[in-house]
């Protein structure tokens, strides 16, 4: 059974793409022992995602039960129209831990096309998985999703005995190895761009624009991704790690440092994540480069922007907003300026409405955001697909999770195509905004070696 609501339908057309009536999903769950997650992404060949949180919730899912897509301008509100269908009537018995939620995510640029080595993935794309398996405070939960409680239940039994034949744990092994790489932007090609992004500083028309780099990278063997997102899980367990394939094209994966917003009930969670310098060999050393960031004028100001304009956007949906303070978030090659940010809102509102209003912040895009993104489409000669845009899930109430799609790349065969980028304000070097960027291929190039 795969729901299918989008593809190449009206975008105001949130009919099954069969034409038949849809009435509405229903999903078991039954308590597990530990398992290992790995070996779930790698049972079978069907469409998988994986997704996991500083916080500790895990989630592995298998199948589509339903699948929603959209392009265009409005794809986010298109998404949501869709969600509402597929989610009216809901029928699920569990705890609330294990309910049924929408993974995916949302291309950067509205007009982005399904091309190398982004085939597959829409402007947006979101699947409820056939199977689940979530672990959180509340322990391990299997869940099923079927048409009728009958084909849940049935779907949940052959899932548990399938379960019961895994391994318990499975090795995350080693990386596949670097044949070679290949940048779609040369040092002096960046020395330009950035230097033409300065001069439009210069002129006034912007105040920030964050470009960003592909790096194409030849494998020695074929990448097991649900592994590699295992080792990065070992190397960054205070970032978010995502994998979400496709039946048609490759697999984005990653382990983005930033949220992009948390929405439970009427409670709103975003962050400032911008300025960055490297890890020391030493915790002194540590320090000497965090001190380095906060007495330098040009991060204060690149933080202080990416601050200021998540408060602007969240401020008309909140009756209460609360701006913490600046701390160091510290991950293990980098370190960078992060303001935690809440809110309250004001009228009940969907996470994916926020999603659509904070996407893309100051610390992926730019300041005003319209040229920024205007400039970026100019200077970039490589589509962004999916990177440094919303990833992550909803459920049937409007509540989610969100992350930045960054520190990430999309495999396919054996090539990984990685991306990594820094904001460009008037005191930027190029040179040293170079060094930046490379720095950021590391997370998930280290674990390719």
């Amino acid at each position: 059974m795969d729901r299918t609501l989008g593809g190449r339908q009206p975008t105001g057309d949130s009919r099954p793409a069969d034409g038949s009536d849809d009435t509405g999903l229903a999903s078991r769950s039954r308590e597990l022992e530990d398992v290992s997650f790995g070996a779930i992404s790698e049972a079978d060949g069907t469409c998988r995602v994986q997704w996991a949180t500083p916080e500790g919730l895990e989630v592995v899912g298998r199948g589509v039960a339903a699948r929603l897509t959209a392009r265009g301008p409005e794809r986010f509100e298109t998404i949501r129209e869709r969600a509402a269908s597929v989610f009216e009537g809901l029928d699920h018995t569990g705890p609330d831990a294990a309910r049924p939620r929408a993974f995916g995510g949302f291309s950067f640029h509205d007009g982005h096309e399904s091309v190398a080595p982004w085939t597959g993935f829409e402007a947006a794309s979101f699947v409820v998985p056939e199977v689940l398996v979530s672990r959180s405070d509340e322990g391990t939960w299997l869940t099923a999703v079927g048409d009728d409680a009958t084909e849940a239940t049935r779907r949940l039994e052959e899932w548990h005995d399938g379960l019961l034949e895994l391994p318990a744990m499975r090795p995350s092994g080693t990386g596949p190895g670097v044949a070679s790489t290949r940048r779609t932007t040369p040092l002096e090609s960046w020395r330009e761009q950035v230097e033409q992004a300065l001069d439009r500083i210069e002129d006034g028309e912007l105040t920030k624009v964050v470009l960003a780099q592909a790096l194409s990278v030849d494998l020695e063997g074929p990448i097991d991704v649900p592994a590699t997102v295992e080792r990065l899980r070992r190397q960054y367990p205070n970032c978010y790690r995502f994998l979400v394939g496709n039946a048609t094209g490759g697999t984005f994966f990653g382990a983005p440092p930033e949220r992009l917003v948390s929405k439970r009930g009427d409670r709103v969670e975003t962050e400032a994540l911008a300025g960055s310098v490297p890890r020391g060999e030493t915790p002194e050393e540590d320090d000497e480069h965090a001190e380095r960031m906060l007495d330098n004028e040009k991060f204060r100001r690149e933080h202080g922007l990416v601050v200021e304009s998540i408060r602007d956007q969240l401020a008309p949906l909140a009756s209460k907003l609360t701006v913490d303070d600046r701390t160091i978030r510290r991950l293990a090659t980098i370190q960078h300026l992060q303001t935690p940010i809440e809110a309250t809102l004001e009228a009940d509102q969907h996470v994916l409405e926020l999603v659509e209003a904070l996407h893309p912040t100051p610390a992926v895009g730019g300041v005003p955001p319209e040229t920024a993104l205007e400039t970026i489409r100019e200077t970039e000669s490589f589509d962004r697909g999916w990177y440094a845009a919303p990833i992550g899930w909803f459920d049937a109430d409007g509540d989610g999770e969100f992350a930045v799609g960054l520190r990430s790349g999309v495999a396919t065969d054996e090539t990984v195509t990685l991306f990594a980028g820094n904001g460009i304000v008037a005191d930027s070097d190029p040179d040293e905004e170079w060094e930046e960027v490379q720095l950021k291929f590391r997370p998930i190039l280290d674990e390719l070696r």
